[in-house]
């Protein structure tokens, strides 16, 4: 059975698709499931992420999404720099811990993989499928979110391995 969301219009007669309905929606779309981790004067810290994407290739640029209101947000920022981590099938338990689950301190998810580091100090999950390790360029705050763009000036490749994706609420390989 389809069942179609539609959008109500606001008072200033913009149009937009309410955020329950959005999240919805956006559950449909299968994306690969990521470690944000940064480190420097303002701490270590770690996130899984699943809105990031290429930007540039001259230069290597991606970007991340980060919820405003996530603590990390603002650690990351001071920091000026961050790793992506791409996560392989098993690590579901990696990725639940630094999603919260079990609300584990800190440090204590860190001791869940195996860390190193390339250029900027950030840690690098040495089983990931691959990882980037960027520098902060450019933050633009949209609604709940900052997009962050990170030049990218290393990164690492792992062995292949199926990849983790999050789809309809749920992990799953491919």
């Amino acid at each position: 059975m389809t069942t179609a969301i539609t959008m109500a219009p606001l008072e200033n007669n913009n149009k937009t698709l309410a955020s329950h309905e959005f999240r919805e929606a956006m559950s449909r779309l299968g994306a690969s499931v990521h470690l944000l981790a940064s480190a420097g004067h303002a701490g270590r810290v770690g996130a899984t992420v699943s809105s990031v994407c290429s930007v540039s290739d001259s230069p290597a640029t991606l970007l991340v999404c980060l919820n405003r209101s996530a603590r990390v947000n603002q650690i990351v920022k001071d920091n000026g720099v961050f790793s992506i981590n791409t996560l392989v099938h098993d690590h579901t338990d990696l990725s639940n811990a630094f999603a919260g689950e079990g609300d584990l301190p800190m440090e204590e998810r860190f001791t869940k993989g195996n860390w190193g580091t390339l250029v900027t100090g950030s840690p690098i999950l040495e089983s990931a499928r691959v990882s980037f390790d960027c520098h902060i360029k450019e933050v633009t705050e949209v609604g709940t979110h900052s997009v962050i763009f990170g030049e990218v000036v290393a990164a690492r490749l792992g062995e292949f391995a199926p990849a983790l994706i999050y789809l309809d609420r749920n992990y799953h390989s491919v």
